[in-house]
């Protein structure tokens, strides 16, 4: 794992400065300078685009992952990586009259609630079509094992380009109108760079003559593409729904408290950029003791991580929101609460994820992905009907609890492996007693200081007795390492 170890650390850094300004972002210049309505305009406009983003894809960046190690002649890999551009240029390219014909129904749609806002629903052409060519791209940087500035620009780049535009709009330079369409600009000077990184790192010739095996990767990349929309239904169908159900600041106040549960995230994020092509490598050539040894030190590394930042969140919670000082937010206190344990629970089960579509088990994905999308559709239509936005948080932990026990039980039944240890156990053990130790814990400052005190308290304890107990050997190695080096 020394190549995984090493760039997941280096993605975890990406990834935890993007969380930063996200949070920045998220928690005081959009309800700051845009106010709780635009907010939820713009980050319902993004989770549309995600919605649409699998439709254009259609799989591509997961077959480059699934068969470019698979492959030994170079010809073969560039007529792969030829095949995952043309493809979603096509589909752009059926896309747009479609979209242009039938936009006045969309965008009436999508703004029931309001409509002078429906004007903005072109942003999720754009971001849709620019974030697709994007992820085929990085697959490109992920199968040469070069995850680390792909990771950059995925991650951050986005945060910090919303911080640039919300900084110069809250200074007058930019209006509403700009700052969307700069949105827009911003995207594309991303797809730009990694098209140039890519073909530095891994320039292929255009290879129109594609394997034999065609119809598989086809295949392989329908499936892949059906489950994949149905799994942006389950992520972003939430906030959709709020803005169409309820109002966009609905969609503000969810979108902060699922914001912050999606901290717990991180180490999962950082891990999965580079892991994916090391299982994807393991499985073609039927190394299935590595691919056992994978899973479970992911699972014991992502738990152990994600256990400690679950507790830094909502041990802080209600210091954090009364910093925030925003009417209406801290209505997502039990969002926060309720959402971080499906999160927690979805990072327990490490690699299964990169397992089941690697493998060639890889269309019960679609199966798993298609039940859950219509229990979350069912789910909140009934719960956000029924419980407002609290409802949305519950359909959410719902679909995770199930969807990750299906994929849990699937890996069992078809590899004779899971995810969990004794390890797993002595880490909620120590979860468990950190959080009623710490929740007992009332300290009277301002709530930075308490959030300070407290967050310090906590990672000192959980480190040290993670590290003592050696609950993880790869963190073990790694606080050596570091304590070597400095």
């Amino acid at each position: 794992m020394g190549i995984v170890v090493r760039q997941s650390f280096l993605n975890l850094i990406s990834i935890g400065v993007a969380f930063l300004i996200g949070a920045v972002n998220t928690l005081y210049l959009y309800p700051t300078f845009l106010g709780s309505k635009l907010q939820g305009l713009i980050i319902a406009l993004l989770a549309i685009s995600n919605l649409v983003q699998p439709f254009i894809s259609f799989g591509t960046q997961h077959a480059v992952i699934r068969y470019y190690s698979k492959y030994t002649k170079k010809s073969d890999r560039d007529g792969l990586l030829t095949l995952s551009v043309i493809i979603p240029l096509i589909i752009v390219l059926l896309f747009i009259p479609v979209f242009i014909f039938y936009y006045d129904q969309i965008r009436q749609y999508l703004f029931q609630s309001d409509q002078s806002l429906s004007k903005y629903a072109y942003v999720i052409l754009f971001i849709a079509v620019s974030t697709s060519l994007f992820e085929v791209f990085y697959s490109w940087l992920r199968v040469k094992f070069k995850s680390v500035f792909g990771n950059f620009l995925k991650e951050l780049y986005p945060r910090l380009l919303i911080a640039f535009l919300l900084i110069t709009y809250s200074m007058g330079i930019l209006d509403f109108e700009n700052f969307v369409l700069f949105l827009i600009y911003g995207y594309y000077l991303r797809l730009l760079i990694v098209i140039i990184y890519s073909f530095i790192v891994n320039k292929p010739k255009l290879n129109l003559n594609f394997k034999k095996d065609f119809n598989e990767i086809f295949k392989y990349c329908l499936l892949i593409f059906l489950s994949g929309a149905a799994s942006s239904i389950i992520l972003d169908i939430d906030k959709s729904m709020l803005s169409s159900i309820l109002t966009v600041e609905n969609v503000a106040y969810y979108s902060v408290a699922v914001f912050i549960a999606a901290v717990i995230e991180i180490p999962g994020r950082a891990m999965f950029q580079i892991l994916s092509p090391v299982v994807a490598n393991a499985i073609n050539k039927n190394h299935f003791k590595k691919l056992e040894s994978l899973l479970k030190k992911s699972s014991t590394n992502l738990v152990l991580v994600a256990s400690l930042f679950f507790l830094l969140i909502n041990l802080n919670l209600d210091d954090f929101y009364e910093m925030l000082n925003q009417d209406g937010y801290s209505i997502g206190i039990p969002i926060v609460i309720i959402v971080s344990f499906g999160k927690l629970y979805s990072m327990s089960i490490g690699c299964i994820n990169n397992i089941i579509s690697n493998s060639k088990y890889y269309y019960y994905t679609f199966w798993f992905s298609l039940f859950s999308s219509v229990l979350a559709v069912v789910l909140n239509i009934y719960l956000i009907t029924d419980y407002g936005i609290i409802g949305a948080a519950y359909a959410t932990l719902i679909v995770l609890i199930i969807m990750n026990t299906l994929k849990v039980y699937l890996i069992k039944a078809k590899f004779n492996i899971h995810p969990y240890s004794k390890d797993t156990i002595k880490i909620i053990v120590l979860s468990v007693l950190a959080y009623f130790i710490f929740s007992n814990l009332q300290l009277d400052f301002q709530p930075v200081i308490n959030i300070i005190v407290k967050s310090s308290l906590i990672l000192t304890l959980y480190t040290l007795s993670a590290y003592i107990f050696r609950l993880s050997d790869d963190v073990n190695i790694f606080i050596d390492k570091f304590n070597k080096n400095w």
